[in-house]
This record gives structure tokens, C-alpha cells and sequence, in this order.
């Protein structure tokens, strides 16, 4: 039993991690772009960043499905290289995973480096730094608190994300099963000992998560 109810939670919590990485660097990258460009189609771009926000989950599912199915280029092209599917794979949760939890990272960042003062950004023009140093030692440090928050709201979104991993990644007992996916199962099978056991985790997983996420913020 130990086994068995430890493995989802460190899956959940490797796959959140691994996701996270992904999402930290995307949602870092456009959020400085867009907080920073102003261009036709903008609010169009920001609108689909933000769509996995609102989406059913399994919509969000779905849609991965038709872009990295075995009968879509990009998922015939990604056998071909591996020699295996995508789908239902480990590789698949943390896919779904950081789609779901990217707007939550772009988000954040992108109303942090909004905030950033202009003038020191172009102070630091003027004495010869260029756009990479401007980024990395006077815009994310001033959004320092932003991005951290980000961050974490991210990771707790992936690790509770159940519909596009179930739909995209299966549930697969030590490989694709998280917490979410194992509760159901539980549930289902009228295992509400398990049940309550994983939901008690997630929630104190969570809970303190947010705890850093307010205290950051304050």
C-alpha cells in the first residue's frame, strides 16, 4: 500500500517539476515580449496564450491529441525520430501539463516586467548593456516577486491537472498515473481510503503553495 500511494505523488510532483522548467522559460520570454511590444494581432496572440485558462481540460486534451496524434504530421514526424508514440507516455502528462499551467506563468510574468520601470530599463541602454544583460539583471530581478509567484501557481496547476492528462497521457499505473488520475480511479473502484489519502496530499501540497505564493506577494 505504501508503494502504491507514494508513486503517484512523486510522479505528480517530477512531472510538475519537468513541466514547470518549460513553462518558466516560455512564459518568461513572451511575458517580457508582449509586456514590451505593442503590434497588430496582439491582443489575438495574448487571447490563445490565455486559452487553456478557460478551456475545458478536455478540450485542452483533445486538442493535443490532433496536434500530436500518430496521424498528425508532427506526431508521425516524433515516431519516426523515437521510434514511438507520443501519446501515453511520461513525455505526453508533461506536455499537458505545462499547457495547462502556462497561462498562469506567462500571466504573472507579463504583469511583472509591465510594472518595471522604463527609465532604469533604458538607463541601462544608455551605459551599453544590451537587450540579454537589460533582461537578466534589470528587468527580472524587478520582477522578481512576479515571476516567483508565477512559478508557483504554475507548478500547483500542472500537479492538479487531471482532464488533458488523462486524455492525452492515459492513466498508467508507475509510468502516467498522478495524483488526480489515481483519486479518480480510487474513487471509482471504491478505494476511499486511497482516496482520502491523495486528496489530503493535495491539498496540503497546495495549501502551502499558495501560503508561499501570499507571503511572496506581500
Amino acid at each position: 500500500m505504501e508503494n502504491s500511494f507514494w508513486t503517484p505523488i512523486g510522479l505528480s510532483i517530477e512531472i510538475a517539476f519537468v513541466s514547470i522548467i518549460w513553462v518558466f522559460i516560455f512564459g518568461v520570454f513572451f511575458g517580457k515580449v508582449m509586456a514590451n511590444k505593442k503590434f497588430k494581432g496582439k491582443v489575438l496572440v495574448e487571447t490563445i496564450f490565455l486559452l487553456p485558462l478557460v478551456l475545458p481540460p478536455t478540450v485542452v486534451g483533445f486538442l493535443l491529441i490532433i496536434v500530436f496524434g500518430r496521424n498528425s504530421p508532427v506526431g508521425y514526424w516524433i515516431e519516426w525520430i523515437f521510434k514511438q508514440p507520443l501519446m501515453f507516455t511520461w513525455w505526453a502528462a508533461v506536455i499537458a501539463s505545462a499547457v495547462v499551467a502556462f497561462p498562469l506563468m506567462y500571466q504573472s510574468a507579463r504583469t511583472g516586467f509591465e510594472a518595471v520601470d522604463k527609465d532604469v530599463e533604458n538607463a541601462a541602454r544608455v551605459d551599453g548593456a544590451n537587450e540579454f544583460k537589460v533582461l537578466l539583471f534589470i528587468s527580472t530581478p524587478l520582477a522578481f516577486r512576479s515571476i516567483i509567484s508565477g512559478s508557483i501557481l504554475s507548478f500547483a496547476r500542472a500537479l492538479g491537472e487531471f482532464g488533458a492528462t488523462l486524455m492525452f497521457a492515459g492513466n498508467i499505473p508507475g509510468k502516467t498515473q498522478t495524483i488526480p488520475t489515481a483519486i479518480y480511479i480510487a474513487i471509482d473502484t471504491g478505494n476511499m481510503e486511497m482516496a482520502w489519502l491523495w486528496v489530503t496530499s493535495i491539498i496540503a501540497i497546495s495549501f502551502l503553495m499558495l501560503i508561499c505564493v501570499q507571503h511572496i506577494r506581500s
